[in-house]
This record gives C-alpha cells, structure tokens and sequence, in this order.
C-alpha cells in the first residue's frame, strides 16, 4: 500500500494505517533525528513530535507522491529549532553516548563521522545527511531544504570535495 492510500485511511480514522505508517518510518526519523543530536533520548523526542506534528497536519496534507519528504521536513523544522537552543554536538557528549550505550567503537566512529560533518556548512551538512544517511533523492532534499534540485546536488558535491580536501591526505 502506499504513503498517499495509508494517508487517505488515517484521515479516514484508520488506526491500523497509522500504526503502519509509524512502523515504516520511525526507525529513519528517529536516525535522522539522531544525526542532530547528542544524546539519544533527545532524538528520540524530536522523532515522537515529528509524527504527533505529522498526525496533526494530516488534514491539511496534499498527498501526490511526495510524503517521504513532506515527513523530512517536518522532522527537519523540529531538529532545526532544537538545534538553536543546544550546540551541535560537544567532546562531552561523546562521553555520555559511550557511558549509556557501553560501545566505544561506535562512539569513535560517530565522533569520526561528525569530525567530518564539522568542516561543512549547515546546508552541506543537512544535504549530505538527508542524502547518505537517509538515503534521500535529490528532488525529496531540496523539497525538505526549500531549494531547487540543482542546488541540493550542488550541495552535496561541494560537501564532498571539501571532505575529500579536508581530510582524504589523513587516510
């Protein structure tokens, strides 16, 4: 079944398709969302408004295809403004992740990623997050960014030279 007939059922009372449409979801929201945020319980939150907002906005949604980004950008506006109220990410942060999830490769390896983030610009880096880590098209980031297609590829590519540039004489 797809995003717009799950939609039309929930708009109609439909539980069970809004259960559904969480199942399919969440788990990329909830790491979407974790890519913006230190402490995983935070994500977790931003992930749980981003469908309560989701559920509210049903009647005001226009289907046509286009509800995997219509969802992105939702949890985009949220982890934008909590965003402005925290930093990006701290040294101490990475700390807590390792003391709750007791797996010090994975933090490492987080850390990594978000060294490399760090070198970017927002934009870049929320491209290059939409576009690697949730697998978004082209056309899906920039309806999420408010920007022309060209412009998100564009993003990412320069995203991707400043990375190699910044940091492929370390590998």
């Amino acid at each position: 079944m797809s995003d717009d007939e799950l939609i039309e059922k929930i708009k109609g009372g439909d539980e069970a398709a809004a259960k559904e449409l969480i199942d399919r979801y969440y788990a990329a929201i909830l790491r979407y969302c974790g890519w913006h945020c230190a402490v995983p319980d935070q994500a977790e939150d931003l992930a749980q408004e981003t469908f309560f907002k989701l559920f509210r906005s049903l009647p005001r949604y226009k289907g046509r295809k286009k509800f995997r980004a219509y969802l992105y950008t939702i949890a985009n506006r949220l982890c934008i403004d909590e965003s402005r109220k925290k930093p990006f990410y701290s040294l101490e942060d990475a700390e807590t992740i390792a003391g709750e999830q007791n797996d010090i490769a994975q933090v490492e390896q987080r850390e990594e990623i978000r060294r490399l983030l760090s070198v970017l610009s927002e934009e870049q880096r929320e491209a290059v997050i939409l576009r690697f880590g949730q697998e978004l098209g082209f056309s899906e980031i920039a309806k999420v960014m408010g920007c022309s297609m060209r412009t998100a590829q564009s993003r990412v590519r320069n995203a991707l030279r400043l990375m190699k540039k910044e940091f492929g004489d370390e590998k």
